[in-house]
């Protein structure tokens, strides 16, 4: 075991005696108390065990790994590919066109680890870039397609991470913006890009859901169309079903020589009449400004563009805060220290107030049923400034654990406050050796169903962040991905999978099979195996957790600020 960082000790026994430093006043004896009090006492009577943790070195083990990918991913498709976007091509590389049409790079980006070790390939951010940023002041949503991937084909994974962000943009009611470079689907998994119904034909579907909940939309073109008949054949960057993404959006602007938009491009012109056309006569920016009326703005040059955009966004009918609204302050401890706290081994707990108590502000928790179902713990408290609701594995969600769950996710849905869950569930089932137990486990069943629907009724916004263990039925409880969180990361030390690893040999007495089953496990229930395939919005660093917590909060709250009135909902149709 280490101490989690030299001085860590003095510095939560220097915290002791921080009331009047820290603001600690008559609001704490209403129960409103700073953590590190409660620690005072069971530090002690522990013998310090809490501190002298086993935990440090997975954290350290991950970071190489996370750095890597993140370092990876920024590549795109490599440098041959960059080369021929930016000088063949002369087009902007989808970063610096987000840092052209977005107020600042602070934005919130969406499963950037998305597409990586695939069994079709690499797919670096899915081929896409999806995200949370401020356009004049407002959180919109972003799709960025990145020509450089693969020249800017759609695979599964990248129908898949634009459904998801048209997901974020409806639940949390955020305006839409696409940055459209596409060269369409990857044929040869046409199977798994077109028949079903989270297919790509969910994407124009939820373009209509979006206009009629007046979810604002607009679509930048940005798309290519190369004279080499191979690649335009494989691209057709907004040929047939693609020309419906900017047709289905309430605003268009389109690039002159780098938009085309058509049902059948050049080549196929050629095949069937013989006759030769340009793609700029058959689909570009003038014909669809000036003749079709399909498109609402011509741009020059892609800076035009996206001025253009800022504008049209700035239309929008909201009344925004100013900044400075909110107020907040910093946790009493750091929050580098969470790097300390990662669970490394499932064979070792810890108390998961040192982890809440370095999230929130001032460190003040308001403790919900202390005593009661001491496995879970919930409480209230603020994340910069915003009230929120904290529910927190510390330990196995047994049936008092899942009573007291219940009626705190309640509690707080009757109250409109966000639920923070921080997830770490137990690495296996329980096993039933005893009637006693069966009974045991019958109520403990009820309970946690009960919890679940809870959970899933819950109206209130939700935000699950996997710190350890993401596992059977208790994941679920802890709103998992299945109950439909508004925002899911994951630390770089999660396993998510039906139970953790090494456990296998609790269920199947076959020595090999378990071993064999183990190894699956530890490969697919990684934080990247996760995220590559999209069954969460990002892996996170734990001192980066408040930071983004609090961006997932703003977000949520900016729907309370449009204006106007009840209407009748329905699309609007272009003409």
């Amino acid at each position: 075991t280490l101490l989690v960082r030299r001085g860590t000790i003095l510095n939560i026994i220097g915290s002791w005696w921080c009331a009047s430093t820290h603001g600690c006043n008559a609001s704490c004896r209403r129960r409103v108390h700073h953590l590190t009090r409660f620690y005072r006492e069971k530090l002690f009577r522990d013998n310090y065990r809490i501190i002298a943790l086993p935990y440090l070195f997975v954290m350290y083990r991950c970071i190489p790994g996370y750095m890597e990918l993140k370092k990876e991913v920024s590549k795109g498709g490599g440098e041959k590919a960059i080369a021929r976007h930016t000088q063949k091509k002369q087009k902007i590389l989808v970063r610096d066109r987000l840092h052209k049409l977005l107020d600042d790079q602070d934005y919130l980006e969406l499963s950037p680890f998305a597409g990586l070790g695939l069994p079709y390939g690499n797919i670096p951010s899915a081929g896409c870039i999806t995200g949370i940023g401020k356009i004049n002041g407002l959180w919109c949503v972003f799709i960025a397609n990145d020509a450089t991937v693969k020249g800017g084909t759609s695979f599964p994974i990248t129908v898949k991470k634009q459904v998801r962000a048209q997901e974020v943009a409806i639940q949390n009611r955020l305006p839409c913006v696409y940055l459209v470079d596409s060269g369409g689907a990857f044929l040869p998994l046409q199977s798994d890009i077109f028949p079903d119904k989270n297919h790509g034909g969910r994407i124009f579907y939820n373009e209509a859901i979006m206009s009629a909940l007046k979810i604002p939309q607009y679509v930048s073109e940005f798309c290519h169309f190369v004279h080499d008949l191979q690649v335009a054949v494989v691209c057709g960057s907004c040929t047939a079903g693609g020309a419906y993404v900017p047709m289905m959006a309430e605003e268009a602007v389109m690039v002159h020589r780098i938009g085309t938009i058509f049902l059948g491009g050049p080549p196929l012109v050629k095949a069937a009449t013989g006759e030769d056309v340009s793609p700029e006569d058959l689909g570009g920016a003038r014909l669809h400004s000036e003749v079709s009326g399909c498109v609402d703005h011509f741009a020059a040059v892609e800076n035009e563009a996206y001025e253009c955009t800022r504008n049209i966004i700035s239309t929008l009918n909201f009344e925004l805060p100013g900044e400075g609204d909110i107020e907040s302050e910093e946790p009493v401890h750091s929050i580098e220290e969470l790097m300390g706290f990662a669970p490394r081994s499932y064979h070792y707990s810890m108390d998961i107030r040192l982890i809440v108590s370095r999230l929130i502000d001032g460190s003040r928790f308001q403790e919900f049923k202390a005593r009661y179902g001491t496995t879970l713990v919930t409480g209230f408290a603020r994340i910069e400034g915003h009230q929120v609701g904290i529910v927190a594995n510390n330990g196995e969600l047994t049936y008092e654990a899942s009573l007291k769950g219940t009626h705190f996710v309640q509690l707080c849905d009757q109250r409109d406050i966000p639920l923070i869950f921080l997830q770490n569930t137990a690495p296996e089932p329980d096993h039933t050796l005893t009637q006693g137990k069966a009974e045991s486990h019958s109520n403990k069943l009820k309970a946690q169903g009960t919890m679940m629907s809870a959970v899933a009724c819950a109206s209130s916004p939700k935000i699950t962040v996997v710190i350890g263990g993401c596992h059977g039925v208790d994941s679920y409880a802890m709103c998992g991905r299945a109950f439909d969180p508004n925002f899911l990361f994951l630390w770089p030390n999660a396993k998510v999978s039906i139970l953790a690893p090494d456990f296998a040999g609790a269920l199947v007495h076959n020595k090999d099979k378990a071993m064999s089953i183990n190894e699956q496990l530890k490969e697919e229930s990684s934080a990247f195996y996760s995220s590559s395939r999209l069954w969460d919005d990002g892996v996170i660093l734990p001192q980066d957790t408040r930071k983004v917590l609090s961006k997932c909060l703003k977000i949520i709250k900016q729907q309370e600020y449009q204006m106007g009135g009840k209407k009748q909902k329905s699309p609007l149709f272009r003409m």
